[in-house]
């Protein structure tokens, strides 16, 4: 579910929009998880492209829904085996709303290494628990609308440094919204009662990253190395899923409780990716060939596909309740349907996306 930056100024569908949708729905996917990142309000818009869920954008969701579904028909026959969800999101720390250069933030805390990259005012505030609580409304009445709209499920965000993983690692956030894992949870848990009563009926699901690492920059030939911080007690409190003694190393203690917080809240559909495309992109999306903004990868990129594929695969026999989607695997190109169907056939996860 990535924006395609192609959406009106106001939040609405393009041609191109509706022509990406098309293809979602003439391609033969079963399982159309969130087709796109749709900003909840203005300004968690990623770019100032990104589509928005809001009264005047409902009728221009509506039809794309319906022009994936009409081509779905159209190939197979057939869209009774066919789920459709939406992703909902709220940028955050990385929210660029008004200017696709221009940096508009909205953080939780503040991050020593983050707030350095991305020329973050110290004296910045962090949002408010009453502005939390304004966004979790807005997550509500979104919810809402997707389900009038027609969309199967919707996916609550909660990955690649947005402003629902950010909650995730708000150690050092003080209140009801930060500290604890309880707090730390307490968006989600907020914004599943606020659709379960706007929206009942409406399927959730949650795509999280299941682990996250430090910051990476450009070292010596552009190759991307970690930037190393500790706090006074030697630790590295900022990575969800990481161990803070050793921040490279994966620790899943907390991921399984989160995933037993979701079979608690009932949702069902799991999406486990990984890290952040801001800064350390080779953990999220393995590739040869760097983005942009991005670093040379520092290990051949079969090691973040294998990570990723493992890291899912010692999760999903643990939650036979939960619908796990595996990421990661675009790197394999070729190979990408061979290596799926083993993992899927071998129980390593239950969806390739």
């Amino acid at each position: 579910p990535m924006e395609g930056w192609d959406g009106t100024e106001d939040g609405n569908p393009t041609d191109k929009t509706k022509r990406r949708w098309r293809n979602f729905g003439s391609g033969g996917a079963k399982l159309i998880w969130g087709g796109e990142a749709v900003a909840v309000r203005h300004d968690g818009r990623a770019n100032p492209n990104q589509l928005m869920i809001l009264d005047h954008t409902v009728k221009g969701l509506a039809d794309l829904r319906e022009t994936l579904v009409n081509a779905h028909k159209d190939r197979f026959g057939t869209t009774d085996d066919l789920l459709v969800g939406l992703q909902l999101t709220h940028s955050g720390r990385f929210a660029r709303p008004n200017e696709k250069a221009r940096l508009e933030p909205m953080i939780l805390y503040h991050h020593p290494l983050l707030d350095e990259i991305y020329n973050v005012d110290p004296a910045l505030s962090p949002l408010t628990d009453g502005e939390i609580e304004g966004i979790i409304a807005d997550f509500a009445a979104a919810a809402k609308r997707a389900h009038e709209i027609g969309f199967d499920f919707i996916d609550l965000k909660h990955c690649h440094g947005y402003l629902g993983h950010e909650f995730l690692s708000a150690h050092t956030r003080p209140g009801p919204y930060g500290g604890s894992f309880v707090n730390r949870t307490r968006f989600l848990k907020e914004i599943v009662a606020g659709a379960r009563r706007e929206a009942p009926g409406l399927r959730l699901g949650v795509r999280i990253s299941a682990y996250d690492f430090p910051p990476f920059r450009p070292g010596p030939d552009n190759v991307g190395q970690v930037l190393d911080y500790r706090d006074k007690e030697g630790l590295y409190p900022y990575a969800f899923g990481a161990d803070p003694e050793s921040p490279l190393e994966i620790k899943r203690d907390e991921l399984f409780a989160f995933l037993d917080l979701l079979k608690a809240l009932d949702i069902e559909l799991v999406n486990l990716s990984a890290g952040s495309p801001y800064y350390n992109p080779h953990k999220q999306r393995p590739a040869y060939f760097p983005p942009s903004d991005g670093y040379a990868p520092p290990e051949d990129p079969l090691v973040g596909v294998a990570r990723q594929i493992n890291n899912v695969g010692q999760i999903n026999p643990r939650y036979p309740d939960l619908a796990i989607t595996g990421t990661g695997y675009s790197y394999l190109q070729d190979w990408l349907p061979n290596v799926a169907q083993n993992v899927v056939r071998n129980g390593l996860a239950d969806f390739v996306g």
